[in-house]
């Protein structure tokens, strides 16, 4: 099956702190102010400064409100000093939805499409802006550091286990190296506290839920030089499909030592098991877009697999981050990680109907009439054991200074990287299903998997950037020079193909800062992503990477004195070099292809008053194969035009609903194709989901709270998209999920 500086977290001063700056505003987060709305005449609220001065581009937010993010320029940087698009779900956004995946905590994030394989949680694939990553991996990063992925063997990380979540929108490589154009999903691990934090979690939902997680942290000293924090989660459930199901065990040990007010050495790791990843099959458009030859659809619980399928996933990293300030200039920052993550699965999946293409070699398929053909479903099988070990350090300094009148924040910086997987695999068919007739489902003969590839990537980065201020004026401008290899053993004949390139990229970007917090920016930005290799043809052939480059234009609105953040940008952006079929051979390739995008995204979230959350987006796209062969003037599959979402919470502060929160809110995915040739569409859907939370602490219980989640509501039943005829995803169903946190 082809796979298409750390921060404390606000402690309960700082959050009485919020709530007391932003109230004399008429602004705060509601949730904040309920977790302290059990203060007695005791407690004293100190005031020393705006909560958002004391936000971390790497810590907590104070309300869904986040202000600083360092994934855009990596340093410590207001938003709306950043001359590209970049959203915050912040921890507090996290705890009101209890996502159950880091794509599920971007559902209310434009630009960013998170239904690409439906109701499945085994990776976090997302398509951002009309782009997906060469080999259909993830792009993500953890800790300002790629998890760089390989085949079908790709990192997920539980959002209870982060602080934020960040998408990054456009093109990065000036700061990260290969990249996909769309952008990058960045998150920031849970850090030591110096404040006691003791949380245990328990969770129970729809189809058989059960999952308990524990947050603990402190410091070790009386003056706070030693801290820790363990995070971990137990979770097991069913799948929306039959048969299937999921498990995950991760705990993630960290340390600080914070010597001086200058110096933080925090260790940083995670460990993770998951006996089972859920499913991750593929359905025909007929019988889910359309109806099945003989009528009707299949059941959004179809499982096409076999009942000895099996997808199991283990990953360790160790890793550090550390910072030291010499004076006011300089400040050194290294970000360090070693992961190893194995993968072992054998998988039947569907491959469309018998008369597709796909199964032109299935023995099953072409054993069969035409008449037979036409309600058969072709299966692929694929059994699969890879590990893979990636090793990544990122070093920096960063210096202020000033020349005149001008501020300067120059960032200069060296990274490497270097990915090893080896993979054992075998390919094969399983006997075709009957959807006239369903059978039950039955094990299959996978077979034993053999060399098969050995896959490695190498990158050394040198990058710097200046953040130039004058008066109200803001210029980021940057410059990046990449050796990056890329290199595969086919183990069939020990085979060997290596590709290396040198590659330079730049980006520049300025933002204007009226005084009442609008600042409206223009910027420039490149990228480049290796493609994959021609692997089977003769001979082999190692294609020039990818190129981006995008137009941005856009006005940010992030008052001073209120929790509020409004973005809008509108943007073209242009892949060159893609691979589209060879003219003179369409058994090849060529990297002569183009892909357009052009868009607006509009984004708002803001803590309205004491009682109020809202969050909105909205995304139009207009996706186009500009040069291709075979494609040009098509949209691009899995990518709608428009895509909003709205959502709204409400929290009782007084009276006998004091404590109470009531929120709900939905997401609309318009239209998209369903294939790259465009024979047919999937339709739009609007999907509503609701919460209804209420905090114990006036049972005594500060900071504990209870609360049910419904999404999808009213089980809307869609498709959530498609990427060819023979690859559909049906939407996730209604789902309830009771919570009861408890601090003490």
């Amino acid at each position: 099956m082809a796979r298409l500086r750390t921060g404390q977290p606000v402690n309960t001063s700082l959050r009485k702190l919020a709530f007391f700056v932003a109230a004399t505003v008429s602004g705060v987060s509601a949730s904040s102010f309920a977790a302290d709305n059990t203060t007695t005449k005791e407690d004293t609220i100190t005031v020393s400064a705006n909560a958002a001065a004391d936000e971390s581009a790497w810590g907590p937010s104070p309300t869904i409100a986040a202000k600083r993010s360092a994934t855009a320029t990596k340093t410590d940087t207001p938003i709306e000093k950043t001359p590209q698009s970049i959203s915050v779900v912040t921890n507090e956004e996290m705890q009101i939805h209890q996502f159950q995946s880091v794509k599920e905590a971007l559902g209310y994030t434009p630009g960013v499409t998170v239904s690409s394989r439906g109701a499945s949680n085994t990776y976090d694939f997302v398509i951002i802006r009309g782009f997906s990553s060469v080999g259909l991996n993830q792009n993500n990063y953890l800790d300002g550091l790629k998890m760089q992925g390989d085949f079908y063997n790709d990192a997920v990380i539980d959002p209870y286990m982060l602080e934020r979540v960040e998408l990054m929108r456009g093109p990065t490589s000036v700061l990260y190296g290969k990249s996909s154009p769309g952008g990058i999903v960045s998150m920031v691990s849970k850090r030591p506290t110096t404040e006691p934090l003791h949380e245990v979690q328990f969770k129970m939902g729809t189809d058989s839920l059960f999952q308990t997680g524990f947050d603990f942290s402190d410091a070790l000293d009386d003056d706070g030089v030693y801290s820790y924090r363990l995070t971990g989660v137990a979770r097991s459930g069913n799948e929306q499909q039959q048969g299937a199901e999921s498990q995950r065990y991760a705990i993630a040990p960290s340390f600080s030592w914070r010597p001086d007010d200058k110096t933080n050495f925090t260790f940083l790791s995670y460990f993770q098991n998951e006996p089972e990843t859920g499913y991750y099959g593929w359905l025909p458009k007929e019988g889910t877009v359309e109806p099945l030859p003989g009528g009707g659809h299949l059941p959004t619980d179809f499982n096409e697999g076999a009942t000895n399928n099996s997808y199991s996933r283990n990953q360790k990293m160790v890793g550090y981050s550390f910072e030291h300030g010499f004076n006011d200039t300089f400040t050194v920052r290294q970000n360090l990680r070693f992961a190893e993550m194995k993968v072992d699965q054998q998988s039947a999946y569907g491959t469309g109907l018998c008369n597709n293409s796909m199964n032109a070699f299935n023995v099953y398929c072409q054993a069969m009439s035409p008449e037979q053909q036409a309600h058969y479903l072709g299966r692929g099988t694929v059994v699969d054991k890879e590990r893979l070990q990636n090793f990544s350090v990122d070093t920096q300094l960063q210096s202020n200074f000033a020349t005149g009148a001008v501020e300067h924040t120059l960032l200069t910086g060296v990274d490497y990287s270097r990915m090893r997987n080896d993979i054992s695999a075998l390919f094969g068919n399983a006997p075709p299903l009957d959807l006239n007739n369903l059978p039950p489902m039955e094990p299959v003969d996978f077979g034993e998997a053999v060399p098969y590839q050995m896959n490695e990537s190498e990158q050394t980065g040198l990058y710097v950037q200046d953040q130039a201020e004058w008066d109200k004026w803001v210029l980021t401008l940057g410059g990046r020079y990449d050796w990056s290899k890329q290199a595969t053993t086919v183990r069939s004949d020990n085979g060997y193909i290596e590709r290396n390139d040198k590659q330079f990229t730049w980006r520049g970007g300025v933002n204007y800062l009226f005084d009442n917090g609008i600042s409206p920016y223009i910027s420039y930005s490149q990228s480049f992503e290796p493609n994959a290799f021609s692997l089977y043809s003769t001979p082999r052939v190692a294609y020039e990477p990818s190129k981006g480059e995008q137009y941005e234009a856009g006005v940010k609105y992030v008052p001073k004195d209120m929790p509020v953040v409004i973005t809008g940008a509108v943007y073209q952006l242009t892949k060159s070099d893609t691979l589209m079929t060879d003219p003179t051979n369409a058994y090849n390739q060529v990297p002569a292809g183009e892909v357009r995008a052009r868009g607006v995204e509009l984004e708002a979230k803001a803590a309205l008053n004491a009682n109020i959350n809202v969050t909105a987006s909205y995304t139009y796209t207009d996706a186009e194969y500009t040069k291709d062969t075979t494609l040009q003037g098509n949209t691009p599959a899995q990518v709608p035009e428009h895509m909003a979402s709205l959502w709204g919470d409400y929290t009782f502060n007084d009276g006998v609903l004091s404590g109470l929160t009531l929120g709900t809110g939905g997401r609309f995915i318009g239209s998209s194709y369903g294939d790259p040739a465009n024979t047919f569409k999937v339709g739009s859907a609007a999907v509503l989901d609701a919460v209804v939370k209420y905090d114990l602490g006036r049972f005594g219980l500060n900071g504990s709270s209870i609360a049910v989640n419904v999404n999808n509501l009213l089980d809307r039943e869609y498709v959530a998209s498609c990427f060819e005829t023979y690859g559909c995803f049906w939407g996730a169903e209604r789902q309830v999920v009771a919570t009861a946190t408890f601090r003490f």
